[in-house]
């Protein structure tokens, strides 16, 4: 496996394009099933889970052209299978995505449930009880969700729970059913707007996205379109902890601040100063950062996504902070880690107490998740020391060419191939 091997204590200085959103980019491939019209895609990043999807639609029949600089072009004129198996399934979650559609244009499908997950449990339910309001006979059998509706009916549909991908699923499903579905506690994430906005360009009839209230009617069939995929918030995040963490100066280009407005108030806090224009952030850092607690809820709250990344930062500030985890029972198995580098972090429960220090100390360390990966590439920045990141393919699923963007502002990183590490 590759490793990525860092010596900290490098300011970063420069600029830094920010690439798509992969929790975007994800549900909007899986909307292509929806025409047998070409979707043309631009700003896609090029990320291991990207290239799962595209391997799961090809295997239905979707073909896809990707290009270098980002663009995707899916048609999904063919398809020949409404299967998605258990092996490219069990390797992501999102994979659930192909649900909604192919029940909505196909009338059948025929999913393997995704299974258990590293940073916990994160049921279906509410994709099948959903489903089940929008007249899709549905049963578990042998690990495989099986749903079929000669044609899905709109429905008032109110979630247990604020789910993303159970939002996108039953967003994408509703457009083709007929007359209108009220999607009642909606997740209200700027992922779940931006798969609308591609909707709507190839003629669903969708209001309310970025609400918890979203009104679809449903309309006979779906043409194609282009869209380019919004900006990834947690990526922008992630480089901005590490300024933070590093101290330095940054720019980061094709950003959405606008999404970002709970993470930037925090990062303010800890001392960064922050600038912001439509598509662009600046921040600097020239101090020693401030401990800064925080609660992670669903958008427009503290993002789970950025805990493990503002957790790395906390290690070396000034004070101590208390940062509770509401969205993931299993989300703080970075902690265990952080602590080889000499973090002084206390858990109770769905509760971290970090006890800011003068400094880290490099180590070998182990990523367990995606977010967890990018929070140990922060303290090694930060740290005295020779750093070993290892099991970075979860960095892989969710970061493009991340230590090349860390080494053109200043970080001493590299990966180490598997072959070079043999």
């Amino acid at each position: 496996m590759d490793k990525l091997s860092i010596t900290g204590g490098r300011r970063l200085e420069g600029e830094v394009t920010v690439s798509g959103a992969k929790n975007a980019a994800l549900p909007i491939l899986c909307a292509s099933l929806l025409s047998s019209d070409t979707i043309a895609l631009s700003n896609v990043p090029a990320l291991n889970d990207i290239g799962t999807t595209l391997r799961l639609l090809g295997q239905m029949g979707v073909r896809a052209e990707r290009g270098n600089d980002g663009t995707v072009s899916l048609s999904a004129a063919q398809v020949s299978s409404l299967e998605a198996p258990y092996e490219l399934v069990k390797t992501m979650r999102a994979s659930i995505l192909v649900l909604g559609p192919l029940v909505a244009r196909f009338g059948e499908a025929r999913v393997s449930l995704p299974g258990g997950c590293a940073i916990g449990q994160r049921p279906v339910d509410q994709h099948i009880k959903g489903l089940a309001a929008l007249g899709a006979d549905i049963r578990i059998e042998h690990g495989f969700v099986i749903a079929k509706a000669k044609r899905l009916k709109g429905a008032s549909i109110r979630t247990d729970m604020v789910t993303v991908t159970g939002t996108e699923n039953l967003m994408m499903a509703a457009v083709l059913a007929e007359g209108q579905t009220v999607l009642e506690n909606a997740a209200r994430e700027p992922e779940i707007s931006d798969l609308a906005e591609l909707l709507i360009k190839m003629g669903a009839r969708i209001q309310g996205h970025g609400t918890d209230r979203i009104v679809i009617d449903g309309v006979d069939t779906l043409h194609g379109a282009s869209h380019r995929v919004v900006a990834d918030r947690i990526e922008a995040g992630t480089f901005l902890c590490a300024v933070g963490a590093t101290g330095g100066e940054i720019m980061l280009r094709h950003a959405a601040p606008d999404t970002m407005g709970a993470l930037l108030d925090k990062l303010q806090e800890a001392g960064l100063q922050i600038e912001c224009g439509t598509d662009w952030i600046r921040c600097a850092m020239r101090q020693r950062p401030k401990a800064v607690g925080i609660r992670t809820r669903e958008y427009p709250g503290f993002p789970t996504d950025m805990q493990a990344q503002l957790m790395a930062l906390n290690c070396i500030a000034d004070g101590t902070a208390v940062m509770v985890e509401n969205i993931f029972e299993n989300r703080f198995m970075h902690v265990q880690e952080l602590g080889r580098m000499g973090a002084r972090i206390d858990i109770d429960g769905h509760t971290a107490v970090v006890t800011g220090i003068d400094s880290l100390s490099g180590a070998t360390v182990m990523a367990t998740d995606l977010r967890a990966s990018a929070s140990l590439v922060i303290a090694g920045l930060a740290a005295k020391g020779d750093t070993t990141v290892e099991r970075i393919y979860h960095l892989d699923r969710g970061y493009e060419r991340m230590e090349q963007k860390l080494c053109a502002i200043g970080a001493d990183i590299r990966r180490v191939r598997a072959q070079e590490a043999a």
